[in-house]
């Protein structure tokens, strides 16, 4: 399959945006068809024992992404 990146660069950036929700919900679909590597099954084991050492350490998208897009 040959993908024109070019055509899809001169679509509207809404179009674009929904182009790449549907490829990542695609990938999503199914994710037992995503490789891990060792480091990162072992890093995303560790922040699930992490979190479930204290599952309230974290913060809410909504705080996270507050503090991102603030700078802080």
């Amino acid at each position: 399959m040959s993908v024109d990146l070019s055509k899809i660069l001169e679509l509207p950036i809404e179009e674009r945006i929904e182009l790449v929700q549907s490829i990542w919900d695609s990938v999503a679909a199914v994710p037992e068809a995503v490789q891990l590597t060792a480091a990162q099954r072992e890093e995303l084991e560790e922040r699930v024992r992490d979190y479930r050492k204290n599952p309230e350490g974290g913060s809410p998208w909504p705080e996270v992404r507050e503090r991102i897009l603030s700078g802080r």
